[in-house]
């Protein structure tokens, strides 16, 4: 008797993978570009600290805010869509299911069977068939505003701490230098870490995610030395 399982297939990770990378990856570039901007025009540790925290609060909560609002209207959406869908299923059933068969013939099936095929699944759950099918609404892909704002706001805040901690750990002299370097490293493993959850190319994510890090950092960074250096 064979066994039955279930595969686990990486696009049931797209929710919570996207908005998990990049919470983390924002709270990195931000906090640290914040970070270097100020160490770089001279403040004090204290006041590295206390605009590291505020940024990293405000961020969390922004990406938090961002997340919801944007997924909610995504699922407001797939809600119109899925109401429209059951009103012209309850009254032009047969077109529904001559629209289900098209769309399967035109993946490749005979017609005959694509009728068959149809008729068999509106049978099941005529809703369902035609969410997944016609409008690519899945379970796995729906839009779940909650959970994404958690993973962005939680996710940003673990990023944001990681520069933060650096400020702590090394010399006030050496903070422009501790937190742009080790910021890279975390980005870079963050990058692989993405790669390898989604099944994406490692070396691709990581130089990816570094660049725009950096980039990032290296203009906060003459922006602060500017401004230290004039006011």
């Amino acid at each position: 008797m064979p066994r039955s399982h279930k595969e686990q297939h990486r696009t049931e990770r797209i929710g919570w993978l996207r908005a998990a990378v990049l919470g983390a990856n924002d709270g990195i570039v931000s906090t640290a570009s914040l970070v270097v901007g100020i160490a770089a025009s001279h403040a004090s540790r204290s006041a590295v600290l206390v605009a590291g925290v505020a940024g990293l609060v405000a961020g969390a909560m922004s990406m938090a805010a961002g997340e919801y609002v944007s997924v909610s209207s995504q699922a407001d959406t797939e809600a119109a869509d899925l109401n429209r869908e059951r009103k012209e299923l309850a009254t032009d059933n047969v077109f529904e299911q001559q629209e289900l068969a098209s769309i399967y013939v035109g993946r490749g099936l005979e017609p005959e069977l694509a009728g068959q095929v149809a008729a068999q699944l509106m049978a099941h759950d005529a809703l369902a068939a035609h969410a997944r099918d016609e409008l690519g609404i899945s379970e796995h892909l729906s839009a779940r505003p909650v959970q994404a704002a958690f993973s962005s706001a939680g996710s940003f805040a673990i990023g944001a701490a990681l520069p933060l901690l650096t400020v702590f750990l090394v010399p006030e002299s050496k903070l422009v230098i501790a937190v742009s370097g080790l910021s890279l490293i975390f980005l870079a493993v963050l990058g692989v870490l993405a790669a390898r959850a989604g099944g994406a190319p490692v070396l691709k994510s990581a130089f990816r995610v570094t660049f725009w890090g950096a980039l990032a950092m290296a203009l906060t960074a003459g922006v602060g030395a500017l401004f230290g250096t004039v006011v």
